[in-house]
């Protein structure tokens, strides 16, 4: 008689005691934590803060983890209109890891956003800045909306110049 996987996948599970789910839990976590970690070292060496966390580079990255991440009301004004830093905790809360990693990989960003380092890291790492920011878990408030050129934005901004015209 052949099983059928899934009935036995089903017994397996029903035949676990809680010590076992644990055991096999706790196997899970190290690797977990060392991805989270791994994460926060990225959102700290890879600049994610510089933009996506209030007064980050203004206290020499002296900013408590629980207010990291959360975006900015300082817009970044050029030719492209005015952006301002999303509210990363809030936005990747949204999405599975999957959606993420899709988007790292294809997302064009508005300047000053450099998405072409997400598209050119790799996926490990892209995976442990999720599995880090959704440690940190959702909070804050969305950022400003985008602002299309012309359109005054209403608090501060660090304005950029156009490029200089190609020879």
């Amino acid at each position: 008689m052949k099983s059928h996987p899934i009935i036995l996948g089903l017994f397996i599970v029903l035949s676990l005691n809680s010590s076992d789910t644990q055991a096999v839990s706790s196997a899970v976590e190290p690797e977990l934590n060392q991805l989270i970690k791994r994460g926060e070292y990225l959102a700290r060496i890879a600049g994610c803060n510089d933009c996506h966390t209030t007064g980050y580079a203004l206290t020499a990255g002296n900013i408590p983890k629980d207010q990291w991440l959360m975006g900015d009301q300082l817009g970044w004004q050029g030719p492209w209109g005015t952006t301002y830093p999303s509210n990363l905790r809030l936005s990747m809360a949204k999405l599975t890891e999957q959606q993420w990693l899709n988007m790292a990989k294809t997302a064009q960003f508005r300047p000053p956003m450099p998405w072409f380092t997400l598209r050119d890291m790799e996926e490990h790492d892209l995976k442990a800045i999720y599995h880090f920011v959704q440690h940190l878990g959702p909070a804050g408030q969305p950022a400003p909306a985008y602002l299309p050129p012309g359109q005054a934005a209403k608090g501060p901004v660090i304005s950029f110049p156009a490029p200089p015209p190609q020879p």
